[in-house]
């Protein structure tokens, strides 16, 4: 496992990571979460990715009972939570970064998890309606009470994140330190253009989530979608439309490129992720050993990538990514 630093912080995370998203609380109870946790920090995975709104703060808490179980030393991994959607349909409760909403919902997430600190928080979305202000006093003020470590954001426009650093700066606060952006061969504008000067500007690190672009990149829907799928998943319609017929199909075209590096199409989509030098860590989804496993050994093929097999690989997926919706 590679190791690398989370922007200009000093902490480390694994190359790839495991998150809980879509598994954790819906595919995956605490027994198969705690061996599927055991698969990944024995290949090196060292960071866990969660959110407060995961399966209504479910996956916090599979999570955490997952944790104690296996009773790792607390220095040996991090794990992250996320704050915007909220648990509850009232006023100041969902949709929201103020302060009030901050603070406990930060409470709610330590005592799910049983942790007395989270590593990495992260404001899930930008709040029109909070001054960003208001979020960057609230976010420092919880890693200043000892309740989390490091904080950012995710899907934050480059200009909202510039706008909360540079308060951070003028107010001597906590700055966020990093990202957590979409990130694959179909969504891949934000990290590597409109992110660009806030590498070496703010030492911004990335967490990217969705490398298999919520697995349309494995190639498991070129022929259809499966009744278990993740896109046929209620709730998840929305996912459904970013991708017509002809993204799914498209995506196939990964597979012949796969089989001469001996790799499956989702390996060769997560190797193409860890080829990114500015990307911290990829976060991997799995709902069981065995896909974390596969999952793990695309790192093998991450020094197989020259510029000619990436050339290839985005001339195959060009058609398919002018048909994804943005």
């Amino acid at each position: 496992m590679e190791y690398r630093r989370l922007g200009n912080a000093g902490v480390k995370v694994s190359a790839l990571s495991l998150g809980s998203w879509v598994t954790y609380g819906t595919a995956v109870d605490i027994e198969e979460a705690a061996r599927t946790l055991t698969a990944a920090y024995e290949a090196g995975v060292n960071f866990f990715d969660n959110a407060e709104s995961y399966a209504k703060g479910k996956s916090e808490e599979i999570m955490g009972a997952a944790l104690k179980r296996l009773a790792w030393p607390r220095s040996s991994y991090l794990v992250s939570t996320k704050f915007f959607w909220g648990l509850a349909d009232r006023p100041n409760e969902k949709n929201t970064l103020n302060r009030k909403y901050l603070m406990e919902a930060m409470d709610g997430s330590l005592r799910r998890f049983g942790l007395d600190h989270i590593d990495l928080i992260y404001c899930h979305r930008p709040d029109p309606d909070t001054p960003i202000e208001e979020v960057v006093w609230a976010m420092s003020d919880l890693i200043a009470a000892g309740k989390a470590l490091y904080w950012g954001t995710s899907e934050w426009s480059a200009e909202e994140i510039r706008e909360a650093w540079e308060i951070a700066d003028r107010r001597n606060l906590r700055k966020p330190q990093m990202e957590q952006p979409q990130y694959n061969l179909l969504y891949r504008d934000k990290v590597e253009k409109e992110f660009a000067r806030l590498y070496e500007g703010i030492g911004l690190g990335l967490t990217t989530w969705s490398p298999l672009a919520s697995g349309v990149l494995s190639g498991k829907y070129s022929s259809g979608v499966p009744s278990d799928s993740r896109l046929a998943l209620p709730g998840y319609e929305w996912l459904r439309e970013r991708f017509p017929e002809a993204v799914l199909k498209g995506a196939g075209a990964l597979e012949p490129i796969a089989k001469e590096l001996g790799a499956t199409s989702a390996q060769l989509a997560l190797a193409w992720c860890v080829r990114n030098p500015r990307v911290s860590t990829v976060i991997t989804g799995a709902s069981s050993v065995a896909q974390v496993k596969e999952n793990m050994a695309a790192l093998d093929i991450v020094p197989k990538l020259d510029e000619g097999i990436v050339r290839r690989m985005e001339e195959a997926l060009a058609p398919a990514f002018a048909a994804v919706k943005r």
